[in-house]
């Protein structure tokens, strides 16, 4: 029997998935570092495995069937410790948090996987360019186990900086094309020879007005993730299943921050449709003033809080008014 086909059942075998799964834990009896102890216990097994399994396959000859049987014994038998230890994690530590666990443990599985299928599918003679990266990726998730959040607060302000990025890159972009000297953001992407009449690569003086207040409510998006996150760093707790909750809201309703500011931008490009600019727009806005108001109702929103809170909702209403007041002819 060639041993290279006892590899061939192992990624159906290694691990089915749960959506989401309930802890083996009860949040009373939950250990927070003894879990985190653990859970790296796991990662850094595995990415010893996939090296041992790596180097077996790497030249002629082929491992042994009982070398064989134990590498793939030895692996599936960490990776369900993996799945396992993930699943004492219980939901009233964070769902946020339990969602970057899971992802972190879906990464590994499925990097191992990959490994599996390439050494089944490279011809043994040498260790191959795609063994190579395919193990290197098992190592680079098994290495992302220290750069986790270790609670739900950091957790949610993880998410909310990557969120913050987008949406300055976004800004960023915008802003460079319309500051521009040449009115036509598409210009750099023609040769200079090329004819360009079509206007409707070009923005009107009309369109130019439009785009301020929308651009006001892209910074009051930049400004309202920057605040909230201060905020958390300054008032957040993780004490209790109210406050982690708090937390987990937050993180649900900031995620819509960036895909609707996304939207309002790119509706910016001319030809403008100022119908679509307005939907756009109030979505943006909308979305921030449920940030704020859930901010406000939240253990993270002492008194001290209040003026930022007060003049971003004044600078969202305002700004608002200001495109449907520029847009209202078209609507």
């Amino acid at each position: 029997m060639n041993p290279r086909a006892l590899l061939t059942c192992q990624p159906g075998l290694l691990w089915k998935w749960g959506a989401e799964g309930e802890s083996l834990w009860k949040s009373e009896d939950f250990d927070l570092h003894y879990f985190w102890k653990t859970l790296g216990e796991c990662f850094k097994a595995i990415s010893q495995e996939a090296t041992k399994l790596s180097l077996a396959f790497s030249k002629p000859p082929l491992p042994s069937v009982q070398d064989c049987q134990k590498l793939t014994a030895d692996f599936q038998k960490n990776i369900l410790n993996l799945t396992t230890v993930y699943y004492w994690l219980p939901k009233s530590q964070g769902v946020t948090l339990r969602r970057l666990v899971r992802d972190a443990t879906m990464d590994i599985v499925e990097g191992v996987i990959q490994l599996l299928n390439v050494i089944l599918s490279t011809p043994l003679q040498s260790l191959s360019q795609d063994q190579l990266a395919s193990t290197g990726a098992v190592w680079e998730a098994c290495d992302r186990f220290s750069k986790l959040p270790k609670d739900n607060k950091a957790a949610v302000q993880s998410l909310m900086s990557s969120y913050a990025a987008i949406v300055e890159d976004a800004l960023e972009e915008i802003e460079q094309a319309r500051h521009a000297d040449n009115p036509d953001p598409f210009s750099d992407i023609f040769d200079d020879g090329d004819s360009r009449e079509n206007r409707d690569t070009y923005w009107s003086e009309a369109d130019k007005q439009v785009m301020a207040p929308c651009l006001g409510l892209v910074k009051a998006a930049k400004a309202c993730l920057k605040k909230v996150s201060v905020a958390m760093t300054t008032h957040g707790k993780v004490d209790s299943l109210q406050h982690i909750t708090q937390l987990d809201d937050l993180g649900d309703i900031t995620s819509e921050i960036s895909p609707n500011v996304d939207e309002l931008i790119l509706s910016l490009y001319p030809p403008m449709d100022y119908m679509t600019v307005q939907i756009n727009a109030s979505k943006v806005a909308f979305v921030l003033n449920k940030v704020l108001e859930i901010t406000k109702s939240s253990h993270m929103c002492p008194e001290s809080e209040n003026t930022w809170l007060q003049f971003l909702s004044g600078a969202i209403e305002h700004n608002m008014d200001k495109v449907k007041d520029l847009t209202q002819g078209s609507t």
